[in-house]
């Protein structure tokens, strides 16, 4: 068994945890820890391994980008 853990720094670490674990795996958990968000990956192989881990950092880019749009229209509300 492979395994992998990213960490990752956030402003708003859990809602980012959030958004991103529907897309986990079984092979996958993902929490938040302080200001970051810590996935843990487990797969047979390293090619599986490298597609997951990469498949996650794209879905976390975006909840993170998400996460922050959000902030700044909840900004804007009267």
């Amino acid at each position: 068994m492979r395994r992998i853990t990213i960490r990752t720094t956030h402003d708003e670490p859990e809602r980012v945890a959030r958004a991103v674990g529907p897309d986990n795996t079984p092979e996958m958990t993902t929490r938040s820890d302080d200001d970051r968000v810590v996935t843990t990956i487990e797969r047979e192989s390293t090619g599986g391994l490298r597609t997951t881990a990469d498949d996650y950092v794209v879905n976390l880019t975006v909840a993170d980008e998400v996460v922050q749009l959000s902030d700044r229209t909840d900004e804007h509300k009267p």
